[in-house]
């Protein structure tokens, strides 16, 4: 089988499977065999509409069963599907709908968007599946198109295929050691890659995606997976903290349920990467790296205390790195020598969309470059020391600013930190620290705070500067927003 659809459709018309639970959210449970049977019919109605093979739909992210349906019924019948935020204006709406040339808006909202709008699928749509005559895209067709945030001027379409998301599905399911009976439950949206790729690997194996709309309805979240005996989460770093801050360790109570927890999207705070380990001893604690362009392409348990700080841990299974300098060679990379990460394998995306010299800049080879600095170590663990912006070159020396913020956290009255490099007469650049304090926090001392992080750090490594700020710059995923700090 060569798409995700035909899996669906495999375990639909599967006598033992075909009752089990595909899709659950707050006000909706679907089957495989209903999963398919609707996926079917609206694609059909899909058709009546004028929607036909090729043509882009902006679908806007209800977080729900719905979406992933519509989403699939366009790909059964050869539309691409173009997910939107939640959230999303009317001005990236009608951005992204030019760029495509979409001909049609699918969502239950009224919008002042130009564009034909269609109602989302629901119960009306259900219909008993058929599997004969049925027919499914090609492997190297174009499944969808997901387009980035554009937080940092226009957004880019990534293109992916069918074979992409098969390949995905791979490197997901035996990166987090996957069973055939896992329930995880999702709160990332579904309009971007990690929430949506999480649920693909659960339904190429055949098991239950709890949806919901965020960990701020938390009582919602533990409902849910109480009654659904789910076996996984996935989240970001930021929804993590969200839910200690509102439930404190309740979590821990699902230690003897809970298999293992897949965070990503940003780098993990270590204060709540050590709490976690502490409520959860017996689960597996994932960390990976990737992007919307080359995937879930390196992951990381760090409930391994082996591992050292900046490793990424090792390449997922479609997934290879090389290193490389700035015109694109080939280098070899140590510690002493990082060099940019760049990935290949048939998780990578097809193209961006309508943007030939982006692809030429980023693609060469079947690799997709990196700004970010690492290197490989000899029993195949890979080390990312950041975006070749934010290392700071000290006299040569490449220092990651996260292995300071991670100690500078560490220090009494400290809730945040982020690290840039400072330019220096002498050395070129210097580590520059920022710190937000905790609530009531009223005695801070700069000097103590750099004392302490003597203890700590190598001496090329103690900020040679430390500021407070009221709150450090992060992104709503949860990364520091450094250039904001330059």
């Amino acid at each position: 089988m060569e798409t995700i659809l035909e899996y669906i459709a495999g375990y639909a018309g599967d006598a033992t499977h075909k009752d089990r639970y595909a899709l659950i959210d707050p006000g909706e449970k679907l089957s495989y065999s209903q999963l398919f049977g609707r996926m079917q019919r609206y694609g059909e109605t899909l058709a009546q509409q004028g929607v036909k093979k090729g043509d882009h739909v902006l679908i806007r992210c209800t977080q729900d069963a719905a979406f992933l349906t519509a989403m699939f019924a366009l790909q059964l019948y050869g539309a691409i599907p173009v997910p939107i935020e939640k959230d999303a204006g009317s001005v990236r709406i009608k951005e992204i709908s030019e760029d495509t040339k979409a001909v049609l808006y699918l969502d239950n909202r009224e919008t002042d968007v130009s564009l034909k709008q269609f109602r989302m699928p629901g119960a009306e749509d259900d219909a008993e599946p058929v599997f004969e005559g049925q027919d499914f895209p090609d492997a190297d067709d174009v499944s969808e198109v997901l387009f980035s945030t554009g937080t940092t001027g226009k957004s880019k379409g990534i293109v992916i295929t069918f074979k992409n998301n098969i390949a995905l599905a791979e490197n997901i399911t035996e990166g987090v050691k996957m069973g055939r009976d896992n329930v995880e439950l999702i709160p990332m949206p579904l309009s971007h890659s990690h929430g949506y790729r999480r649920s693909l690997a659960n339904l190429y194996f055949g098991n239950t995606v709890i949806i919901i709309g965020g960990v701020m309805a938390v009582k919602l979240m533990f409902n849910m997976m109480e009654e659904y005996r789910v076996t996984a989460i996935d989240l970001a770093p930021t929804l993590l903290s969200i839910i200690f801050k509102l439930s404190k360790d309740k979590i821990g109570e699902y230690k003897d349920q809970l298999d293992y927890i897949q965070l990503g999207s940003a780098p993990l705070v270590e204060e709540d990467k050590q709490h976690l380990k502490q409520l959860l001893p017996h689960t597996r604690l994932y960390n990976f790296y990737g992007s919307t362009e080359a995937g879930c392409s390196c992951i990381l348990d760090f409930q391994d205390e082996t591992i050292r700080p900046h490793c990424i841990g090792r390449a997922t299974k479609n997934a290879k790195f090389i290193f490389a300098d700035e015109n694109k060679n080939t280098v070899e990379a140590d510690e002493a020598h990082p060099a940019f990460l760049a990935t290949g394998g048939a998780q990578n995306m097809k193209e961006y969309f309508n943007a030939p010299e982006l692809t030429a800049q980023a693609v060469k080879d079947g690799f997709i470059y990196t700004n970010d600095l690492g290197y490989i170590d000899n029993e195949g663990y890979i080390y990312c020391l950041g975006r070749q912006d934010d290392v700071i070159n000290f006299a040569g020396v490449k220092i990651s600013p996260d292995e300071i913020e991670q100690e500078a956290v560490k220090f009494k009255g400290v809730k945040d930190a982020a690290c840039v490099p400072m330019p220096d007469k002498t050395y070129g650049q210097v580590p520059k620290l920022f710190v937000s304090l905790q609530e009531g926090c009223e005695d801070f001392s700069v000097k103590e705070c750099t004392e302490f992080l003597k203890g700590l750090l190598d001496a090329n490594k103690v900020p040679k500067h430390i500021e407070v700020i009221a709150e450090i710059p992060r992104t709503g995923n949860g990364k520091i927003q450094r250039k904001r700090l330059l």
